[in-house]
This record gives C-alpha cells, sequence and structure tokens, in this order.
C-alpha cells in the first residue's frame, strides 16, 4: 500500500507534531507500507527536493513562509500554501505518482486542497487527523471574534473536512462538533493521539549542575504560548517557594516565553529555571532528570485536547499535573488510570494543594511510574494508530 502523509510540520523542526508525524511515518514503514511526506519548505532554494530517512520518503516543496511571521501574513501564506506545494509537486520527479491512501494532519485547517486533489488523481480515500479545532479554540481565547476573519477561516475548515472520507479527533467529547459531516459516506471516529518511545540518548540539560539540584523537579517542556495558559504555573512556582525539596523548569520556545521569563524575575522566583528548546532526542534524557510533567491548557477553550506532551510523560514514566480547562476528557483519563492529578480551577491555591498531594503520592506510592508507562504503550502507540488508519483507507 502507498501513502501520501501531507503535513506542514515534520523534522527538522523540533515541534511535539512533527516528532508525531515522524514517528507515524516510521511506523507505516515498520508495517510494511510505502509512505512519502510531503511537507512544506519556505527556504527550499529549488521548487523541490526529495529525501530518504530510515525508509521514509519525504518530499519537501517550497512554498509560502507560514511561521514566526504576523497573523496577516501567516493568513496569506496558509492560504497560498497548498497550491504552491501543488504545483511544485507537479515539477517534481513524483508528479505521475499514484496513491492507495492519502493522510493529513491538521492543524493546520489549509491543506484540504491539496489532499483533495491527490486524492481525485489517485482514485483513493482520504484520512483527515484533526488534532485542533481551529478557528473555534481562537474564538474561545479571545483571540478572534465571529467577524469577517472567523468566517472565512470557518470557511476553509468546513471545506477541509468535506475533503476527508474518514476523520479522526483526539477525544469521544470532540465526536458532536463533527457530527454534520458524517454524511453521504463519511464517516468520524476517535484517532487516539501517539507517541514511540524514545531511547535517552542523555540530555544538554543537567538540572543537577544548577540551584535545583537535589530537588523533585515538576517539568514543563514545550511551546510557551497563549494557549498553554502558563501563568498559573508561575503562580504555583510561588506559592511553593517555601518547599526547598521542589523546583520547576521550563524548556522550550513560544510567543510568552520572554513575558514569563519576566514575570518570574519580578516575583523573585529561586525555584524555577528556564531553558530554551532542545532537540527531541534529548526529552527522554530531560525527563529522566524529573519527577512531574505540567500539561497547561488555557482554561478558556471549550474543545478538547490531550497534548502530546501527555504521551511523552507517560512513555518516561513521570506522573502528570494538569491544569486543563472544564469537559476535557484528560481529566477523567488521569484520574481513571492513577496517573496524576488535574485541576479546572483557575486558581494557584488550588493548584498547590493538588500539588503537595501528588508530591505526598510519589513519595509513597512506587508504582505510579509502572502505571504511566502501561497507559502510555496500551493507549497511545505509533502501532493502533496506523492499524486505525490503514483499515480505514481501505474500506
Amino acid at each position: 500500500m502507498r501513502i501520501a502523509l501531507i503535513a506542514d510540520v515534520f523534522p527538522p523542526l523540533r515541534s511535539s507534531g512533527a516528532v508525531q508525524l515522524r514517528d507515524l511515518s516510521a511506523e507505516f514503514v515498520r508495517q510494511g507500507y510505502e509512505v512519502t511526506v510531503l511537507t512544506p519548505a519556505p527556504d527550499l532554494k529549488t521548487a523541490w527536493h526529495v529525501e530518504h530517512h530510515d525508509g521514509v520518503r519525504i518530499c519537501r516543496l517550497k512554498s509560502p513562509r507560514t511561521k514566526d511571521i504576523n497573523y496577516a501574513a501567516r493568513a496569506l501564506g496558509e492560504l497560498t500554501m497548498p497550491y504552491a506545494m501543488l504545483r511544485n509537486l507537479r515539477l517534481s520527479p513524483l508528479k505521475s505518482e499514484r496513491w492507495d491512501g492519502v493522510v493529513w494532519y491538521s492543524p493546520t485547517i489549509f491543506l484540504g486542497p491539496l489532499a483533495k486533489a491527490l486524492k481525485q488523481r489517485s482514485g483513493c480515500r482520504g484520512y483527515l487527523i484533526v488534532r485542533d479545532i481551529f478557528p473555534e479554540w481562537a474564538v474561545d481565547m479571545g483571540l478572534m471574534r465571529r467577524g469577517p476573519p472567523y468566517y472565512f477561516f470557518k470557511a476553509v475548515e468546513q471545506a477541509q473536512y468535506r475533503a476527508a472520507d474518514v476523520i479522526g479527533v483526539q477525544s469521544p467529547s470532540s465526536l458532536p462538533y463533527f457530527a454534520r459531516w458524517a454524511r453521504d459516506g463519511r464517516r468520524i471516529e476517535v484517532l487516539q493521539n501517539w507517541l514511540a518511545v524514545a531511547d535517552d540518548v542523555g540530555c544538554s540539560i543537567d538540572v543537577g549542575a544548577t540551584s535545583l539540584a537535589g530537588r523533585k523537579i515538576v517539568v514543563y517542556a514545550g511551546n510557551m504560548g497563549v494557549a498553554q495558559g502558563l501563568d498559573l504555573i508561575l503562580d504555583l512556582s510561588h506559592r511553593l517557594e517555601d518547599r526547598a525539596d521542589v523546583g520547576f523548569v521550563f524548556v522550550g520556545r513560544g510567543t510568552e516565553k520572554r513575558r514569563l521569563e519576566e514575570k518570574a524575575r519580578a516575583l523573585g522566583l529561586s525555584n524555577l529555571l528556564f531553558f530554551d528548546e532542545i532537540d527531541p532526542s534529548e526529552i527522554e534524557g530531560l525527563y529522566r532528570q524529573c519527577h512531574v510533567g505540567i500539561v497547561a491548557l488555557d482554561r478558556r477553550h471549550k474543545t478538547n485536547n490531550i497534548p502530546g506532551k501527555f504521551l511523552s510523560y507517560m512513555h518516561a514514566g513521570l506522573p502528570v499535573m494538569a491544569a486543563i480547562n472544564r469537559g476535557n476528557d484528560l481529566a477523567d483519563l488521569i484520574a481513571e488510570h492513577r496517573v496524576g492529578r488535574a485541576t479546572t480551577s483557575d486558581s494557584a491555591d488550588d493548584l498547590a494543594v493538588m500539588a503537595r498531594e501528588l508530591i505526598a503520592e510519589i513519595d509513597g506510592d512506587a508504582t505510579i511510574a509502572e502505571r504511566c508507562r502501561a497507559l502510555g504503550q496500551r493507549l497511545f502507540a505509533p502501532e493502533t494508530a496506523v492499524g486505525q488508519i490503514v483499515a480505514a483507507l481501505q474500506e
């Protein structure tokens, strides 16, 4: 079976989405499928570039820039991106290729035209992996009003859904949102997030060589943006300054990082350290030095999200402290499998009580790390995701 996998993130990008897609493509190959990743490359000097890594063929296609730019330029870049990719694909050696299935990943919501064109040319089915319901979350966060830009993005979103034969969402509570598209042969299903177990190759960050040496380390590794609501975690760190046995480590990049660093300095926090983004291969080595993983989602979210970092914490055996939005299925998952604590409160005092309880549990329960790893391997393995996607494509 020959599969085209389309995504706007893929290594060498270091985002959680890029890592997930690397693991998904590798698992397709491991199970004997031929997979070609089609991904935009704004810095490419030529129209296309084809390379191979561990059996995965990667076709990078020159396209407009869509990341680390202002919102207006990003919207224009994303709108034209699929057409630029399609044009440059037709200039590449892959121009005559046919596929047995087309899989694409959202975010972004703009890849629908490319997926639709490949589906039509190959006469095959398409599977859309939805990890982010946009523009709804932007409205929830107050980043967008229900004006002309919203309705424009809404039209793009709906066109993308119509291009898919099957849509895989990451949470059961997201199913009602997609019910209107489950007709004319289209189907909606839950496709759990996935992440491969990583090898421990060490880490450039040595917590033992810092002022936090010897403490129980609470770690956040990932994007520091508006959607994460990390101010609450800084307030938590402030509440726990009396605990000389607890320290906080933030690792990553994002639009909010500089402001968060300035807030930490203003609060005089001595139990919190910031580090720059590290290579994904170093994450396991980082987590080996830590004791609790943070999942933070702004409480204004109304859609569900089980972040990739939750999966990486589970695989590493780290119990989770989650500050999330109301109705998020992640809270029930954490409670059912006893792999940490979750709260929907926006009170740092409430979060501090929860943190103290979790730290006490870690001290008294030697099996919590085993429960975390077991959950990660059972629900969030790439093998499961690939099997589900292939079954849908072959219907």
